[in-house]
């Protein structure tokens, strides 16, 4: 098992649908059993495939218990069966596509879902709270639906511009963009 490269927003494969899973085989286990080594190296919670570049409808997801055994494991082909449409709960999310950013989202409190596991059985399972909220910031990612679209506009724009700064600090983006009329039209940069 190793650990993949976590894309961060600004990279177009966040944005982009994820494909059916098709094939149930040892390739699918590895890659979340990869998914799960990154996630968890990364002290995250959740983690979509599309977040490591690979297009599948497939996150994993694990949280730590009380009694010591951590609860989570491997989701395929999520889909929404039921939500809570007026009980909802505004709590903080973050997102490993997003490093350090946390802002408060708003969402339904109980959810069912289908889903299958990693040979393929179908599952449905009913999700309360921290689990829903989880599993609903996962299965936004498989739409290429990214946690700040759920922002309030100021929250919004605060994120998107920290987040730029951090895709600065890390060397992710040239700082000096070309300017128009530049070395393409052969001038010299002033």
């Amino acid at each position: 098992m190793s650990t993949l490269e976590i894309r961060i927003f600004g990279d177009p494969v966040l944005r982009q649908r994820a494909h059916e899973v098709q094939d149930f085989d040892g390739r699918l286990a590895r890659l979340a059993d990869d998914m799960l080594d990154t996630m968890r190296a990364a002290e995250g919670v959740g983690l979509a495939a599309n977040q490591v570049g690979v297009l599948k409808r497939l996150f994993t997801w694990e949280v730590a218990q009380e009694e010591g055994n951590p609860l989570g494991g491997a989701v395929v082909n999520p889909t929404l069966l039921d939500a809570s449409e007026d009980d909802l709960e505004d709590a903080d999310e973050g997102c490993l596509s997003f490093p350090g950013l946390f802002y408060p989202v708003q969402r339904p409190l109980r959810v069912e879902v289908g889903y299958r596991d990693l040979v393929g059985e179908e599952q449905k399972v009913q999700l309360e709270g921290y689990f829903a909220r989880i599993w609903l910031h996962e299965m936004d990612h498989l739409n290429g639906i990214l946690f700040v679209d759920h922002l309030a506009k100021h929250d919004k724009q605060e994120a998107l511009k920290r987040i730029r700064e951090y895709r600065l600090e890390q060397g992710l983006d040239d700082p000096t963009p070309p300017r128009p009329g530049g070395l393409l039209l052969g001038r010299r940069p002033r």
